[in-house]
């Protein structure tokens, strides 16, 4: 039995540590010894090694927990303190509004007139020449503090500022963009908050830029005279433009369009109308030009009725008179007919051009209509292709049309009247050669009955 045990122990021992095998018994008894005491003492290490560490452990939890006991203690020192403050803080916001009084209604009061101030001054040209003013006048209608003594002097000033800018006349250097939008240097010369002109062109303000623009688009000749010669004035009184919405009504009326595009804007039958017109407004004074020729001559022509003579229509209807006397009793009926057919001869030339102006005055309302037509069709075309009724998408169809229909009306007016005076004039010089004939023919009857 001891030696089955002892054999198992040394098979046990041998695969761990590796040693040397035993000799005998003894001496793996005296191993198994030695071994017993390095793992006696090895384990004495470990707990005293142990126990140490546990020591430590223990006292850093302790230091641990006074130190936490301590952060609650200040914890709780912290929250009566603020308390302690909030305390003060309301003792002292109470003492604050019984102090400010009707103060607080004054500083509301303040904020509300910066807050109107402020929308007059973003758009105003002024601001161009002021442009710090702004920022201060909207961070103070915007602010909740009780404005300061410097405040409210700087805001009284700047109200005042305003008010006396108002009414000058000034000239400064700045600053302008161009309507290509590049800055350049420019002599700029402002009327109150009304209008700038600079170089003889009217200048609009930019709130964004905070800065003057050369107007893309100018309004009418009068108007840059009148900025040419607020330009050019040095003293005195001159006659200028102030637009009292501050520049909005000058940008409107420069974007109204001129002659030229109006009349572009009526399509080609506009264009067929005025051409027409024209040729009957030339013809017209043309043919005025020859009958007032023709009546100044028939008039001396009748001082001299004896004498015909060849640049007029009655010298040439008496020179064609040239019957025989003893023979003209009998040939009565053939001069009548003579002189019939020289006035007849005579008649085109005084009635021509009559008959192309009655056409133009009935052709031109016609032609407007037409272009009264185009007009609504192009109006509905923008409709359709819009898919709603904006007047703006509206409003070339429309012009075109009350174009079309205004140049048919404009030029049937005026040679109507012209066709009517023109007629009269024809119908004055056709009578007189009528008299002249019909006294010259009794004339000779009655001479000859007498013979």
């Amino acid at each position: 039995m001891c030696a089955a045990l002892a054999a198992a122990i040394m098979v046990t021992f041998i695969p761990l540590s590796g040693w040397a095998a035993p000799v005998d018994l003894n001496k793996l008894l005296e191993q198994t010894r030695d071994t017993r005491q390095t793992e006696a003492k090895a384990n004495l290490a470990r707990e005293k090694r142990f126990m140490s560490e546990r020591d430590k452990q223990a006292s850093l939890l302790a230091d641990i927990r006074k130190q936490l006991g301590a952060e609650r203690n200040r914890g709780v020192e912290l929250s009566t303190e603020f308390d302690g403050n909030e305390e003060a803080l309301t003792e002292l916001q109470v003492e604050l509004d019984g102090r400010s009084g009707n103060l607080g209604e004054m500083f509301g009061v303040v904020r509300q007139v910066a807050n109107d101030f402020s929308s007059v001054i973003r758009g105003s040209i002024i601001t161009a020449q002021y442009p710090d003013r702004e920022a201060f006048i909207v961070g103070l209608s915007e602010t909740r503090l009780l404005p300061s003594i410097g405040d409210l002097e700087r805001f009284w000033f700047e109200l005042q500022r305003e008010m006396t800018e108002t009414g000058n006349v000034v000239r400064y250097d700045t600053q302008v963009l161009t309507p290509a939008g590049t800055p350049t240097a420019a002599e700029v010369i402002r009327v109150g908050p009304f209008s700038a002109v600079t170089d003889g062109q009217y200048l609009q303000y930019l709130p964004s830029q905070k800065q003057l623009a050369i107007m893309a688009r100018q309004p009418g000749g009068h108007f840059q005279d009148a900025a040419k010669a607020l330009e050019e004035a040095r003293e005195g009184y001159v006659k200028t433009v102030a637009d009292p919405t501050r520049g909005v009504l000058l940008s409107i009326y420069a974007q109204r369009p001129t002659f030229l595009e109006r009349i572009h804007r009526g399509e080609a039958v506009g264009y067929v109308i005025i051409a027409v017109g024209l040729i009957g407004a030339v013809l017209a004074l043309y043919q005025f030009g020859y009958l007032t020729m023709v009546r100044a001559k028939v008039k001396r022509q009748l001082k001299t009725i004896d004498t015909p003579m060849q640049d007029n229509p009655l010298g040439r209807v008496l020179a064609s008179f040239k019957g025989d006397a003893r023979q003209l009793e009998e040939d009565a009926e053939v001069a009548e007919l003579r002189l019939s057919e020289a006035v007849l001869k005579e008649t085109p030339k005084l009635e021509r051009f009559q008959p192309f102006l009655r056409l133009a005055v009935a052709a031109g309302p016609l032609l407007g209509l037409i272009g009264t037509v185009m007009g609504m069709i192009i109006t509905f075309q923008s409709i359709t292709e819009s898919g709603s009724s904006d007047p703006k998408l509206m409003a070339n169809g429309i012009s075109a049309a009350m174009i079309a229909t205004l140049l048919g009306l404009g030029i049937a007016v005026p040679l109507l009247f012209a066709n009517a005076w023109l007629a009269s004039l024809s119908r004055a010089v056709t009578q007189i050669l009528d008299e002249q004939c019909t006294g010259l023919l009794a004339e000779r009857l009655e001479g000859q009955h007498h013979a």
